[in-house]
């Protein structure tokens, strides 16, 4: 896992991560320093991520983090929005390693630059500043971010998006939200995937909607399933909305 978010802040050998500070002495994570080595990370990330912002917002861009498990849909998602949006979108990929989801992507002919993170499980706001510069955000209406799969560190760091989107697909089970709160609560719109899948999983889909309700009472939530156009477009509408609305 990554060495400079805390999750893995144990060890002794960590080495120096882009901005971040470096830890010694096998810090634990109840440590004063490495709270304070910690707090500072977050800081300058938040400050990047206010940067971030100001540029979508100078060119009119709405930025949308999505963050899910690995395998939950989240480029299959983007695929089908490729067919159906009205809207003109790209795309910041992030991966620890190889450009497959980004290939995918091309090919459906969405413009998209791929970050290999390395050893690092999320995507912080200065990986996204530099990504930018290989877009041209005057050609598009919204600019997703396709966060590192991983339902704990991603929540924690701010990439300067405007909205958060969560995918949890019934595959995965109905004890995520529960365990892994902290994700959830960021959450604009939760989608629901993989819901054709439904009648061969022991899940109470109903059940996982209040939990949702119960960390956000204002969260939207969505049913999806990539195989049916009419549930994507429900994702368009809610996305075209939150244009409209800015």
């Amino acid at each position: 896992m990554c060495k400079d978010c805390g999750c893995s802040i144990t060890e002794d050998n960590h080495e120096k991560s882009h901005s971040h500070e470096h830890i010694h002495d096998n810090p634990q994570l109840n440590d004063k320093k490495t709270i304070a080595v910690i707090t500072k990370i977050l800081d300058k990330n938040d400050k990047e991520a206010h940067h971030n912002r100001e540029h979508f917002d100078a060119h009119k861009v709405l930025c949308i983090n999505l963050m899910s498990s690995p395998g939950s849909g989240k480029t299959a998602l983007l695929e089908k929005l490729a067919d159906l949006a009205t809207f003109k979108f790209g795309v910041i990929e992030g991966d620890l390693e190889t450009t497959k989801d980004t290939d995918r992507l091309n090919a459906k002919g969405i413009v998209a630059h791929q970050i290999q993170t390395g050893s690092a499980c999320h995507l912080d706001a200065f990986m996204v500043h530099k990504a930018l510069h290989h877009f041209d955000l005057d050609t598009l209406d919204v600019c997703f971010i396709e966060n590192v799969g991983n339902l704990v560190c991603p929540a924690s760091y701010d990439v300067g998006s405007h909205l958060n989107i969560v995918l949890l697909s019934i595959p995965e089970g109905e004890d995520k939200i529960a365990k892994y709160p902290v994700m959830f609560r960021q959450a604009d719109l939760i989608l629901f995937t993989k819901t054709d899948l439904l009648p061969y999983f022991e899940y109470n889909l109903e059940k996982e909607k209040i939990m949702a309700r119960k960390l956000k009472p204002n969260v939207d939530i969505v049913e999806i399933n990539t195989k049916d156009d009419a549930t994507i477009l429900k994702v368009v509408n809610w996305i075209s909305f939150k244009m409209q609305m800015r």
